[in-house]
């Protein structure tokens, strides 16, 4: 009697454990959006955009409560809603996407309450800048695949700000544009096969 106990205390273990280990997540380009807002002659407007190309994973571990996340931008796919605002961004007094046509973002999953990530404590390169970026996460779920059942799907709505200056952008500022930048992210991720 006490054998077989013993055996399923260990083999219960061992299930826990492996339950335990860092999932990798594939973000999903067609469910991640990432925006953003920044000034239009010193606060006569806002401007918001999107980057419509984007590409990254996110291990996570729920037990552990860690996680990291690596998300490339693709800087040629800006996108304003006007094609001439779009080429001036891609131009060399903004992105810049001939010299720097990606941006990155790398960071470590922190602040977890009830299994869920608060925020992103990362790095985040830009125009050839990389510089300590935190993002906010202001929600987070993951469920069962509705079309792949034994993978899982998470998603996550996260934000945060920067100035754009400090990544060497400084176009408009002689004219008294505001050079801070606000971030919205959705993303999406699918659990890797």
């Amino acid at each position: 009697m006490y054998k077989h106990a013993f055996l399923a205390l260990i083999l219960s273990a061992l299930a826990r454990g492996a339950n335990a280990a860092p999932v990798t997540y594939e973000i999903d380009p067609a469910h991640t959006y990432p925006s953003f807002e920044a000034d239009h002659m010193g606060g006569l407007s806002v401007w918001r955009g999107k980057f419509d190309k984007t590409a990254g994973k996110i291990v996570l571990d729920k037990a552990a409560r860690t996680g990291t996340v690596e998300v490339t931008v693709d800087t040629t796919s800006v996108d304003y809603g006007l094609d001439k605002m779009n080429e001036k961004a891609k131009g060399d007094e903004l992105l810049d996407v001939a010299k720097y046509p990606t941006a990155i973002y790398k960071g470590r999953l922190a602040g977890f309450r009830n299994g869920a990530p608060g925020e992103v404590v990362g790095e985040f390169t830009l125009h050839g800048t990389t510089r300590p970026l935190t993002l906010k996460i202001a929600s987070f779920k993951c469920i069962p695949h509705p079309l792949y059942k034994t993978r899982e799907l998470c998603g996550a709505d996260a934000y945060g700000a920067f100035i754009r200056a400090d990544f060497g952008m400084n176009a408009g500022k002689a004219y008294g544009f505001k050079m801070d930048v606000s971030l919205r992210i959705q993303v999406e991720a699918v659990q890797a096969e």
